[in-house]
């Protein structure tokens, strides 16, 4: 199976680098359904012209992102050395809401590139 998703662009270009191997999403009805060895390709929001066909290595799933992020290697979740120090779970709050983030679990989905990017 194959699913589809949209990254912003610097965890875009975190993934193609091989940077980035973990992606944080809630864990909701849509994630619920992947399972190891199916695909993801990614389309980056500013020009989904570009995309990164991935596949599901291993699924991490949490009651909440603060267990979530007491877990996971966070360099590996698209952090680095210059700001892993200030992560925290508030930093998804971002991307969903409070209720969806009260709502809903938390999965890491743990990645590898399989194409190049177009």
């Amino acid at each position: 199976m194959v699913y589809e998703m949209l990254l912003a662009p610097k965890p875009f270009e975190m993934m193609k680098s091989g940077q980035k191997t973990i992606e944080l999403r809630l864990y909701d009805e849509k994630r619920k359904h992947i399972q190891i060895g199916d695909c993801i390709r990614f389309y980056c929001t500013e020009n989904q012209a570009q995309t990164i066909l991935t596949e599901i290595l291993d699924i991490h799933i949490f009651d909440n992102f603060t267990q979530l992020y007491k877990e996971l290697d966070l360099l590996s979740c698209g952090y680095t050395e210059s700001n892993i120090r200030e992560a925290k779970p508030e930093d998804m709050e971002v991307y969903y809401s409070r209720e969806q983030l009260e709502q809903y679990g938390a999965v890491g989905i743990e990645l590898r590139v399989i194409t190049p990017v177009h």
